[in-house]
């Protein structure tokens, strides 16, 4: 399937190990016009395979076949259903280096980071596939003893994922998992720049026994075309997307054609709060994660650093030094700490809101620049002294970037924080219990990490509010998402 020279034996390997066609109806086919799209390397620019591009008709061929299982589909026993997440989940351990340098190859991110997010990805099936058999409803005597409440929960019906290129494997996970275990059939469109993971899991999932048409993989360069006839088709009940909160926004208006069940998990301005009583060890650890997860790529990072005054000096100088320390390079390379963005245009904007902000009065302690002639890089960067106008403060840097401002007050810290038309996620660091309890109640996000800087697990239920989406992914609510109520009313 690779389509480069110059890569490694083990790379070329695992390239040509993933089908380069659509996969509807447990078949690998091309797109109905024989349509093709490249994949780059992001680390050199280079394109190193070339899957099928979907067409319309491919994509309603998809949803026909999602369609068409959907009856036997929701029938099958949930214990059935659970066994086939667990050995998903054991297929995905015992691959997890092939699975990892795939997605290196195509996104960018470090080994070490890719083989971090096989293992997250490979929770959400082994978390559903627990959770298939509780799927329960309820009986009750109505107030007036006359007659029986019987409550059902049953799968809503087939679905259309639409799953971002940060996590190429987790955001299609934490989708498919659950949507399984509920009895749902799926249509999956991955994103442009990173087909090729999630054509890897269709192939693993089809192994772990899952039947044909229950799952299919459509990629596509056109996106709008291809999924707007899918949004406004009758038989489609479920649209959960990951991605950029303009197109949230749009999709969310199509599907109120078909007045669609609606999952969105929109764009991030993480505050990352900071309080004089903090452990500033942690704190900086806390920051590291935060910020430098997924090369800053992600819309839980850090995007804006709020310090108190008192200990923003020692906070900026110890950020400064561990971001200075991190190895840029190819995530294959051994010891690369930080990959490349995943795309020029990407790297472009990251250097756009440096400039915006220096050019308003910010210092740059470590970075501020790209870095090499090949690839997508761009230098870990700290940044003080950065003005509330910045543009970096209001909308997702997306990249290796921190921007400290600095607050005396916590009433003033909580403003500064909800001063943003997202809520995704915030971080906490203080070692006063009252004051912890006090902010995570003033936050307006759907989530808080308190003195750690990852909040993300399967067990837990993520998502956010404001323009951050809602409906919620993982812990004992994803399943809900999948799920209708029904209530019979029982003469006696």
């Amino acid at each position: 399937m690779s389509t480069t020279t110059g890569l490694a034996a083990d790379e070329a390997a695992v390239l040509d190990g993933v089908p380069s066609g659509l996969f509807i109806d447990g078949q690998w086919r091309p797109a109905a016009d024989s349509a093709r799209m490249d994949v780059e390397d992001p680390s050199t620019g280079q394109v190193i395979a070339q899957v099928a591009d979907a067409g319309v008709a491919d994509a309603r061929d998809a949803l026909a076949a999602a369609a068409d299982k959907q009856k036997e589909w929701a029938a099958t026993a949930p214990r059935d259903r659970g066994e086939i997440l667990r050995r998903a989940y054991e297929l995905m351990v015992d691959r997890a280096d092939d699975l990892a340098l795939l997605m290196t190859l195509e996104m960018g991110k470090a080994l070490g980071e890719s083989r971090a997010e096989i293992a997250y990805a490979a929770e959400f099936f082994r978390w559903f596939s627990e959770e298939a058999v509780r799927v329960a409803g309820r009986w009750s005597t109505a107030p007036n003893g006359a007659t029986r409440l019987l409550t059902m929960k049953q799968p809503v019906g087939p679905c259309l994922f639409i799953t971002p290129w940060n996590f190429p494997l987790a955001m299609g996970t934490r989708k498919i998992g659950p949507a399984i275990a509920a009895g749902c059939t799926m249509v999956v469109k991955p994103a442009p720049q990173t087909p090729l993971s999630m054509y890897a899991l269709a192939g693993l999932l089809a192994e772990a026994g899952l039947p044909d048409g229950v799952l299919n993989v459509i990629s596509t360069s056109r996106t709008p075309e291809v999924v707007e006839p899918l949004v406004r088709d009758h038989r489609l009940r479920k649209l959960s997307f990951t991605g950029s909160t303009p197109v949230g926004r749009k999709l969310v208006e199509q599907s109120a054609t078909q007045l669609l069940r609606v999952s969105m998990e929109l764009g991030g301005n993480a505050p990352f709060l900071v309080y004089p009583d903090a452990d500033l060890d942690a704190a900086v650890d806390g920051a590291m994660l935060a910020k430098m997860r997924n090369i800053g790529e992600a819309c839980t990072a850090a995007n804006r650093f709020l310090v108190h005054e008192k200990v923003a000096e020692e906070f900026a100088a110890r950020l400064a030094g561990r971001m200075g320390a991190l190895k840029l390079g190819r995530g294959t390379e051994a010891g690369v700490d930080v990959g490349p963005l995943v795309d020029g245009k990407s790297r472009d904007k990251v250097a756009e809101l440096v400039a915006d902000a220096v050019d308003a009065g910010a210092k740059v302690l470590v970075g501020g620049s790209a870095v090499g002639e090949r690839g997508y890089f761009y230098a870990p960067t700290v940044l003080t002294g950065v003005e509330p106008g910045a543009r970096m403060l209001s909308e997702e840097i997306f990249g290796p970037v921190a921007p400290i401002t600095t607050f005396h007050s916590e009433e003033e810290s909580l403003a500064m924080a909800n001063d943003t038309q997202f809520g995704l996620v915030a971080y906490v660091f203080t070692r006063d219990v009252a004051r912890s309890l006090r902010v995570a109640e003033g936050l307006e996000t759907g989530m808080v990490a308190l003195n750690q800087g990852i909040v993300s697990n399967p067990a837990a239920p993520f998502g956010g509010v404001k323009h951050s989406g809602y409906g919620r992914e993982g812990g004992v609510e994803g399943i809900e998402e999948y799920l209708e109520t029904k209530y019979v009313g029982i003469a006696l």
